[in-house]
């Protein structure tokens, strides 16, 4: 099999098992990219140079700029942001940390053991607030 690319997740509160429930990692980091974007002050996801032009190709990835490690039961994730500017940066990234172990943890029931946050950039668009 690959490199875990699947995860399965752990069924023991059912009475009855159907069968295995796998949960692909780009699935955890599209839950994160999302969560983490739903948070005030984070402008955008920030990608390696490859997934910009991918991007502007018009293929965009809900994943990017995220990397998630899954083990049996625990997840651990990195997070590439762009942050808006006049927000200010430990809030923000707290509360990045706090929706994305949340969403992962409803959604999948695994573990998340810690969630990094890299700010990448500043985006310097000026909304009115």
């Amino acid at each position: 099999m690959a490199e875990t690319l699947n995860k399965s997740v752990d069924q023991e509160d059912r009475k009855e098992k159907f069968g295995e429930v796998k949960i692909a990692d780009e699935v955890i980091a599209i839950i994160a990219g999302l969560a983490a974007t739903e948070v005030e002050g984070v402008a955008s996801m920030a990608g390696n140079i490859t997934n910009e032009w991918v991007s502007r190709l018009g293929m965009k990835k809900l994943s990017r700029g995220v990397k998630v490690e899954v083990t049996e039961e625990h997840v651990s994730v990195d997070l590439s942001l762009n942050i808006r500017y006049g927000y200010n940066i430990p809030d923000v990234s707290e509360k990045v940390q706090e929706r994305v172990k949340t969403a992962i943890e409803t959604m999948t029931g695994l573990m998340v053991l810690d969630v990094n946050i890299k700010i990448a950039g500043v985006d310097m668009d000026v909304e009115e607030q």
